[in-house]
């Protein structure tokens, strides 16, 4: 279960709680009652309607209580954590709230203790129910001139509260004790065995305490030094847990001092349980492991208690995600940098470019956008590396960076340059919602030698697992009045289902694949639909030899070609959507992600063209096309330069080699 979903279910329980109207007097659950468990004789369940029987839970006087940790010992700024704590417990409304401890830096004199005292009060003094103190080393040692005896125990009792003391809520007991008595000889108050004891005052107090509470049904301990643990925090703890045994309804004992999470229970029936901060000193060092700023909600329930740590921070307030939050958030998932154009990469490698993007906000708030250039290719130098631009309500911003590359060359460590995109969204009244990191490749156009044309003809092998050509849409030039999508395939066996080529963008575009082993076309038209052109089951494609495969969009028809033959023709009722995603070969991909239809075999004559190619019923497909004025993409595979397959196009969009693409002579 989530946090969030077991914070919705203590809330139900807390509101369920004070609907009943339920105080100390009808706390009392019928004995031998599950949790829940149904109540005979009640008409609870109210329906017009005949159907399943639903388990309702049982009407019991459960209640909850709040547990904050260690809040000194660390930089000045917790005692922000400690505010905003208040804030979650609140939204929870627990019946109570109970301390382990260290509330104030103290190691002080009077004047700074006072000030300390005054902040921490008024913080706590926020909470919407009562909050009880327990006295920690921070609050109690002295340091400097003048300490008095006890040192600052009075301040505590008159400031606080008594050092030990015990109350009464809804048929449960909660008892404070005080760990630094000190050492009963001399009295010193430090932080080692000698000074970890109880003193039989205390001790005596406690058995009176627990004895007049025989009838409670819950019995809860707190107080600062996880003394059980023993070594520095002594061994006097057993005469202490022997007389919380005999209670025999001592069910959990809570204490803080050591900054980090820790269970040690069941013993005996009693749970013990420690505390990590709530503002403290924090090494953060695993926080799944309990090393974190937190806090505890306890549910009570006649039969049993359940105890859940919740991250400072990740309570949420439900009533501040209003609609217009929740609109402008989405609205700004699809805010992403426009930039103004493609910078060259030479064939050295080197880069000397300045560029712009434009950020546009089009909600009705104030956004903050944080810009970060980088990429893992150490040659790589942009200038500034951060920006943080506020994008006022309907407006636009652009940026101006400048992008730099050493003339070094273009190798296996080259990696692309990326933006990254982090937003936060402000609400009227200043707060903000952060949105999570988005990375962006800075779009460059790469200059590569001509490749000389091979004695043999030289082909891509894709696995069918992974591996395809990608080519930037925004390079070529393609229209919706017409177009050529043609490939070489040679497979060696077919799935279900493969793609071919396709520049699918949302839901426009083409997509030219097999299905079943019949080459198929889809075209995405402007009124929504889908049109599907498909071979018949006598015009598959065959194994282990070239074929040509080939779809043409002119004016108001489309064409499906198998070898030259027409296999397919359909009118199209409102002409094509074309897309400006990526073109990928060999896979299915969006301007999102490849998804899948990988493509398993050989490929060759990869060409895109912004003309209809083929109108008549016949043709003889040329083995290896040439490039013209109407060609804006040509994949002879001739050969890979480093990442890429030269594009034999004016357009000069190479294709980027994804996975363990090869190339290969055709023998």
């Amino acid at each position: 279960m989530t946090i969030i979903s077991r914070i919705f279910c203590m809330i139900l329980s807390v509101a369920f709680h004070h609907l009943l109207g339920l105080d100390s007097m009808s706390a009392q659950a019928t004995p031998g009652n599950a949790p829940h468990a149904t109540t005979s004789g009640e008409e609870r369940f109210r329906s017009d309607r005949k159907g399943r029987e639903l388990t309702l839970p049982n009407q019991d006087a459960a209640f909850s209580f709040a547990v904050i940790g260690d809040r000194t010992g660390g930089p000045s700024d917790g005692i922000k954590i400690l505010a905003e704590a208040v804030d979650e417990i609140n939204l929870l409304e627990p019946d109570l709230v109970m301390t382990v401890g260290d509330m104030v830096q103290g190691y002080n004199q009077q004047v700074e203790w006072l000030i300390q005292m005054r902040e921490f009060r008024g913080i706590m003094d926020g909470l919407l129910m009562p909050w009880f103190p327990v006295a920690g080393n921070h609050d109690i040692y002295w340091r400097g001139d003048g300490k008095p005896p006890g040192e600052h125990e009075s301040n505590y009792e008159q400031h606080f509260a008594p050092l030990w003391y015990a109350f009464d809520h809804k048929g449960a007991l909660f008892v404070v004790l005080y760990s630094d008595e000190g050492n009963p000889a001399t009295g010193e108050k430090a932080n080692q065995p000698a000074s970890q004891r109880m003193s039989q005052r205390q001790l005596h107090w406690l058995r009176a305490t627990l004895a007049k509470a025989s009838d409670a049904h819950h019995v809860f301990v707190f107080l600062h030094h996880p003394r059980w643990i023993g070594g520095r925090y002594g061994d006097d703890w057993e005469k202490v847990h022997g007389e919380l045994v005999r209670a025999g309804n001592v069910k959990a004992v809570f204490a803080g001092h050591i900054h980090r999470m820790r269970y040690d229970g069941p013993r005996d029936g009693i749970e013990y349980v420690t505390l990590a901060t709530t503002g403290g000193a924090q090494s953060g060092i695993a926080p799944e492991a309990g090393n974190l700023h937190h806090f505890h909600l306890v549910t009570v329930r006649q039969q049993q208690i359940a105890i859940a740590s919740l991250p400072v921070g990740q309570t949420m307030n439900v009533r501040e995600v209003t609609g217009r939050v929740s609109d402008g958030v989405r609205a700004l998932k699809g805010l992403q940098p426009n930039f103004s154009r493609r910078f060259l990469v030479n064939e050295d490698g080197g880069v000397d470019a300045f560029l712009s993007l434009t950020l546009h906000n089009p909600t009705d708030y104030s956004t903050r956008a944080k810009l970060r250039f980088s990429s893992e290719d150490s040659r790589w130098i942009f200038s500034p590396m951060r920006l943080n631009r506020v994008l006022h309500p309907k407006t636009s911003v652009d940026v101006l960076f400048k992008v730099f590359r050493w003339q070094d060359s273009l190798d296996l460590s080259w990696r692309n340059p990326r933006c990254e995109l982090q937003l936060d969204f402000m609400d009227e009244g200043g707060k903000v919602y952060p949105l999570k990191p988005v990375q962006y490749t800075i779009p460059y156009q790469i200059e590569l030698p001509t490749p000389s044309v091979p004695n043999l003809e030289s082909v891509v092998e894709l696995s069918g697992a992974g591996d395809y050509l990608v080519v930037n849409g925004d390079q070529l030039r393609l229209d919706d009045a017409s177009m050529t999508v043609e490939c070489w395939l040679k497979p060696p066996y077919l799935k279900e289902n493969q793609s071919l080529v396709s520049n699918l963008d949302s839901k426009a575009g083409f997509l030219l694949g097999i299905l079943k082993g019949r080459p198929f076309l889809d075209l995405f038209l402007k009124n929504g639909e889908i049109l599907k052109l498909i071979a018949p089951e006598n015009r598959s494609v065959k194994l282990r030899q070239w074929q040509h495969v080939a779809g043409v969009v002119v004016d108001d028809q489309a064409f499906l070609y198998l070898d030259g033959v027409r296999v397919a023709e359909q009118t199209l009722p409102q002409g094509m959507y074309q897309g400006i995603g990526p073109v990928h070969v060999g896979a299915k991909g969006s301007t999102e992600k490849v998804k899948h239809s990988f493509f398993a075999g050989r490929m060759d004559g990869v060409r895109l063209s912004n003309v209809a190619r083929y109108r008549a019923p016949h043709f003889t497909p040329r083995r290896r096309h040439l490039p013209d004025a109407q060609t804006q993409l040509l994949l002879n595979m001739d050969d890979i330069q480093l990442l890429w397959i030269y594009d034999e196009s004016d357009n000069r969009a190479h294709a980027k080699v994804v996975g363990g693409t090869t190339v290969k002579a055709d023998l």
